[in-house]
């Protein structure tokens, strides 16, 4: 299926008049896009008051949605949402075509009926501590790295993925499930834990897991326990996370929407039990707990000494990464048998694009020569099979260089940005050494380059020398 617009972005104009977010938000999604699938896809801004006729959103392959107050409330961005869903019901059963970005909260009586239940990627910086949230100034802040990049990756792999599907009609399943695992399900959190939730569900992902819930679950208790126990039965293994903040409570109960998936996921593994199944269940609870309420004490109470509410259960009260330690041994097995080979502490992965072959070769001779073993990119993989051996390499190798021959300075920052990235993808330590070696002169400004944790190698001409003093940091 070809469409004329790849991804439709529609947003509310009073969105971006102040600080041109919707302009930055496409700016950094057509380059992620971009880098994740291979290809320049074609994607389109449309405010509340330009004009399309229904062919074009007919032409049109996904829609995203920049989820406001003011959008909530625009006439015209609930127009766009109506034509776009009635001219691709032909697709709906089989997959969603809309997304949902929250550039500020906005509560659920109050979104659009067509993207209510849909799953909301949250670019906005909540403070649990003060109640607010706030729109990010600086995208490439600690605050940011934790949250907007986070989910602006997650968005592009999942709209990557729906275009694979429209395009050339591989089902999500093959695009997702890498290795013929039981998908699993990650219970959803309060507000206080999202970038932990956020950290666990990419490094699933990239692994070649299927996370579920993969939408909004719902407000009511009947649609909410319907749609949480047909999920959990298609899941291998359970994965709680428990915060100060206690969540939503379902309409009809009195329970949070924590307590319930906690309930429904030791039903499910009382019934794999009887059936002589395994149905691991993982329950992580905050040290944070200072903001909790009376409701939110009780229930983690209840998890540490009830023997029914946490039965089958393994519970961990520790750092968040020896928690996701401990999934990593009981799930990822598997996934290492389909990796590469281990590879050897002493190699450098050598990071370059397909059109600096040539021109990075004096480098990957000269690293070999002085008997450095080198990992460079497979570039006869396809796009997902070299990006998990990209992430392969993130997690395992001790060093790495960026070259940066005729690639752009984005291109280099988000490089960067994936070895900053490199703990959400299950890396256990920190890199040893890390470089970008680079002819552009002289060098733009920008925090990637005057980082002093990375080694700047700059030149016109390959210099030996300059390598080999990299080289000696490495091994001291």
């Amino acid at each position: 299926m070809a469409f004329e617009i790849d991804v439709l972005i529609t947003f509310c104009d009073q969105d971006n008049q102040s600080d041109g977010w919707v302009d930055y938000f496409r700016k950094h999604f057509v380059t992620v896009l971009a880098y994740i699938s291979g290809v320049q896809h074609n994607v389109v801004p449309k405010g509340e008051f330009d004009s399309i006729t229904s062919p074009a959103l007919n032409n049109a392959g996904i829609l995203i949605s920049i989820l406001s107050p003011a959008f909530a409330k625009s006439a015209n961005c609930q127009a766009y949402l109506q034509k776009f869903d009635l001219a691709t019901r032909d697709t709906a059963s089989q997959v969603t075509r809309m997304f949902k970005v929250n550039k500020s909260p906005v509560a659920a009586g109050a979104q659009p009926p067509e993207i209510r239940d849909l799953f909301g990627y949250d670019l906005f910086h909540l403070d649990i501590d003060a109640g607010e949230t706030r729109s990010f100034a600086d995208y490439f802040s600690d605050e940011a790295e934790r949250q907007y990049w986070m989910e602006m990756v997650d968005l592009c792999y999942d709209v990557n993925n729906t275009l694979l599907f429209l395009k050339q009609g591989k089902s999500l399943k093959d695009v997702r499930n890498l290795f013929g695992q039981k998908p699993v399900y990650l219970a959803q959190t309060g507000y206080d834990l999202t970038v932990q939730r956020n950290i666990i569900h990419r490094e699933l992902q990239r692994l070649g897991y299927t996370v579920l819930p993969n939408r909004s679950l719902p407000g009511d208790l009947q649609t909410f326990e319907r749609i949480v126990a047909e999920d959990l039965a298609q899941s291998g293994v359970s994965i709680h996370l428990i915060g100060a903040d206690a969540g939503l409570i379902p309409v009809g109960t009195d329970k949070t929407a924590q307590e319930l998936q906690n309930l429904l996921a030791m039903q499910r593994g009382q019934s794999a039990k009887e059936q002589n199944e395994e149905f691991p269940r993982f329950i992580w609870i905050s040290s944070h707990l200072a903001q909790a309420g009376e409701r939110q004490r009780k229930f983690i109470e209840s998890i540490r000494r009830d023997v029914e509410s946490s039965d089958g259960a393994e519970i961990i009260q520790s750092q968040l990464e020896d928690f996701k330690a401990i999934i990593r041994e009981e799930l990822f097995d598997t996934h290492e048998k389909h990796s590469q080979d281990d590879l050897a502490s002493d190699a450098i992965y050598v990071i370059y694009d397909k059109f600096d072959e040539a021109a990075v070769k004096p480098l990957i001779d000269h690293l070999g020569r002085v008997g450095i073993r080198v990992l460079q990119p497979d570039f006869e993989r396809d796009v997902l099979s070299l990006r998990q051996q990209h992430i392969d390499n993130l997690r395992k190798l001790d060093a790495a260089i960026i070259f940066q021959g005729s690639m752009t300075d984005q291109w280099v920052r988000m490089k960067v940005l994936d070895l900053l990235k490199a703990p959400g993808f299950g890396r256990r330590k920190t890199f040893r050494a890390k470089a970008i070696m680079t002819s552009h002169d002289p060098l733009p400004a920008g925090s990637f380059y005057g980082d002093d944790r990375i080694t700047i190698i700059a030149g016109r001409t390959f210099v030996p020398q300059a390598v080999d003093t990299f080289l000696h940091q490495l091994k001291e």
